[in-house]
C-alpha cells in the first residue's frame, strides 16, 4: 500500500518534460522580467567596438587645416575648377568687352565717313550771276585742300547747286535728311554783298550773312561734339583769316574806295566774311540724354531681370500643392502671356520716368528747314509712341534673355547679359559710321532702332520708326518661335538633374 501511494506520488510530481517550465527557464523569465522593469539596462552595459564605429560614422567630421592630407583630392579638383572658370571668364573678357574697346579703335581715321556738303551759291543764281564770285572757290578751294591733307578730317564734299535746283533750303532738307551730317553753304550774294558793303558804305552788312553752317545736333549729339562741331570751328576761323588777309589787301590796292567808306564799315574789311550756324534740331533738354543713351541699359537689365523674379511665380502652376499641376503647353501660354503683360507696365513705369522729369512730349510739330527745340512729330500723342517704342523694344531683348536663360542657365546667365548689354551698347550709342565695318550688323540690333526710333520720336528728327519697328517685330516673332523650346530644354534640364 505503501509502494501504491508512493507511486500515486510519483506520477502527481511534474516531470522534466511537461509543459510546465523548468526551473531555468523559470528563472530566464524572472530575468527578464525584471529586464524589463529596469529602463537602464541598455545604458548600464558596456559598449561594443561597433557601437563607437557607428557613432564615428553618424557623428558629423571635425574640421582640418587646408592642407590637412584628408583635403587632398578635393583640394585637386578645386584648383582644375578655378583654373578652368579663371580661363573661361579671362577669354570671356577679352573676347567680348573688346567689342566695345573696339568700336572707337579707328575714330580719327574713319571721320572722314561723316559727310559735310560743301554748295557754293555765289554768283551762280539770279540777279547775282554777273557778279565775279571770291568767297565760294576760296571756301571749295580751302576743303579740298584739307581732304588731301594727311591728318584726320570731315568728309567735304562739294555738291553743284543745280543738284539741289539752285535752292539753298533744299541743302537743309538734305542734312535734315541724314544724307550728309552737316552742310557749309555760301549763299548766292556772299560776294555781291561784300562789295556792295564796301563801294556803297553799306553799314548793315552783317558778314555772318555770307556762308551758313547747317547741321543736326539731336541726331547724334556725342560725334558732334566730340568731332564734327570742333573741326567745323576750326574749318571756319581757317577761312575766314585766309580770306580777310586776301580781302583788305585788295581793298587797300584799290585806290578808288575812299577811306571815309571802310571807316564806317569796318565789318566789311574784318572779319568781312563769318558763318551763321544753324542748328536744325538742338539736343535739349539735357535731361534727355537718359532717354536715348545710358537709360536704356536700365532696360535691358530689367527684361533680364524679369526671369528672375517672376519664374519662381509660375512654377507654381507645375507643382503639385493641393492641385493638380497644369498642363506643359498651357504652362507656356501661360508664361508667354504673363511675361509680355509685365513688360507693358513695366515699360509704361519706364517711359514716365522721362515724362516726370518734363522731358516735353506735347509741343508742336516743325518745319524741317527751321531751326526749333523739341518739336514732336505726333503732338499730344508722342508719348504713346515713345511708350509702344520701349514696349516692343523690352520684348525684344527681354524674351531673347528668357530664352537664352532658360537654355543656359546659371551662372552662364550673367555672361549673356554682358554680352547683351555690350553688343548692344557698342552699336548703339555711337554712331557706326565711325565704327569699323564689322559692326554694321549693329543697325539689326534692337537697341539700335530703339534709340533711332526715340530720338526720332523726341526731337522730331528724319524718321525711319516704320523701319525700326519692323526690325524690333523680327525680333519678338523669332524669340516668340523659340520660347516654347526653349521652355522643353528647360524641363529637360530640370528632369535631368532631378534624377541625378
Amino acid at each position: 500500500m505503501a509502494a501504491a501511494t508512493n507511486q500515486a506520488i510519483d506520477q502527481s510530481r511534474p516531470s522534466r518534460h511537461d509543459a510546465s517550465p523548468s526551473s531555468d527557464e523559470t528563472l530566464g523569465a524572472n530575468a527578464t522580467e525584471d529586464h524589463r522593469d529596469r529602463p537602464d539596462a541598455h545604458n548600464n552595459r558596456e559598449p561594443s567596438d561597433s557601437d563607437e564605429e557607428k557613432g564615428r560614422q553618424s557623428s558629423p567630421p571635425h574640421p582640418v587645416g587646408f592642407f590637412d592630407s584628408a583635403l587632398s583630392k578635393v583640394r585637386l579638383q578645386v584648383f582644375g575648377l578655378w583654373a578652368r572658370t579663371t580661363l573661361i571668364l579671362s577669354a570671356f573678357i577679352l573676347a567680348v568687352l573688346s567689342l566695345y574697346w573696339a568700336v572707337l579703335f579707328n575714330v580719327e581715321q574713319n571721320t572722314s565717313s561723316l559727310t559735310v556738303f560743301v554748295v557754293d551759291f555765289d554768283g551762280k543764281v539770279d540777279p547775282f550771276a554777273a557778279t565775279t564770285p571770291l568767297v565760294g572757290p576760296m571756301i571749295t578751294q580751302t576743303t579740298e585742300m584739307m581732304l588731301a591733307a594727311p591728318e584726320p578730317h570731315l568728309g567735304y564734299e562739294t555738291i553743284q547747286p543745280s543738284v539741289f535746283g539752285n535752292d539753298p533750303l533744299a541743302v537743309r532738307r538734305a542734312v535734315y535728311d541724314w544724307k550728309a551730317y552737316a552742310a557749309i553753304v555760301v549763299m548766292p550774294n556772299a560776294t555781291a554783298m561784300l562789295q556792295q558793303a564796301v563801294d556803297q558804305t553799306n553799314v548793315t552788312y552783317d558778314p555772318l550773312g555770307a556762308c551758313q553752317v547747317i547741321y543736326v545736333q539731336a541726331r547724334d549729339e556725342t560725334s558732334y561734339y566730340n568731332y564734327i562741331i570742333p573741326q567745323l570751328n576750326a574749318l571756319e576761323t581757317q577761312i575766314t583769316s585766309k580770306f580777310g588777309q586776301m580781302w583788305t589787301g585788295m581793298v587797300l590796292q584799290n585806290t578808288t574806295i575812299p577811306r571815309e567808306n571802310l571807316q564806317r564799315v569796318p565789318q566789311a574789311l574784318s572779319p568781312a566774311i563769318g558763318f551763321s550756324q544753324f542748328n536744325l534740331r538742338p539736343f535739349t533738354p539735357a535731361v534727355a540724354t537718359p532717354a536715348v543713351t545710358i537709360g536704356l541699359i536700365y532696360l535691358i537689365i530689367l527684361s533680364f531681370f524679369s526671369f528672375s523674379f517672376y519664374l519662381p511665380i509660375h512654377m507654381k502652376f507645375l507643382t503639385p500643392e493641393g492641385h493638380p499641376p497644369m498642363k506643359f503647353p498651357s504652362f507656356i501660354a501661360w508664361r508667354w502671356t504673363a511675361t509680355l503683360t509685365a513688360y507693358f507696365f513695366l515699360s509704361f513705369s519706364y517711359s514716365l520716368l522721362s515724362l516726370a522729369f518734363q522731358i516735353p512730349f506735347a509741343n508742336h510739330s516743325a518745319p524741317v528747314t527751321e531751326v526749333a527745340n523739341n518739336p514732336e512729330p505726333y503732338g499730344k500723342g508722342t508719348f504713346v509712341v515713345y511708350w509702344m517704342i520701349n514696349y516692343v523694344g523690352m520684348i525684344a531683348l527681354g524674351l531673347a534673355c528668357e530664352n537664352v536663360a532658360m537654355v543656359i542657365g546659371q551662372p552662364w546667365t550673367a555672361m549673356w547679359l554682358i554680352f547683351w548689354v555690350i553688343t548692344n551698347v557698342s552699336t548703339s550709342f555711337y554712331s557706326l559710321d565711325l565704327a569699323p565695318k564689322f559692326y554694321y550688323w549693329g543697325y539689326a540690333w534692337p537697341l539700335h532702332n530703339i534709340v533711332e526710333a526715340s530720338r526720332s520720336t523726341l526731337f522730331q528728327l528724319h524718321s525711319r520708326i516704320g523701319l525700326n519697328f519692323g526690325v524690333l517685330f523680327v525680333w519678338c516673332a523669332i524669340n516668340t518661335a523659340l520660347f516654347p523650346i526653349c521652355c522643353y530644354i528647360m524641363r529637360w534640364k530640370t528632369q535631368r538633374e532631378q534624377k541625378k
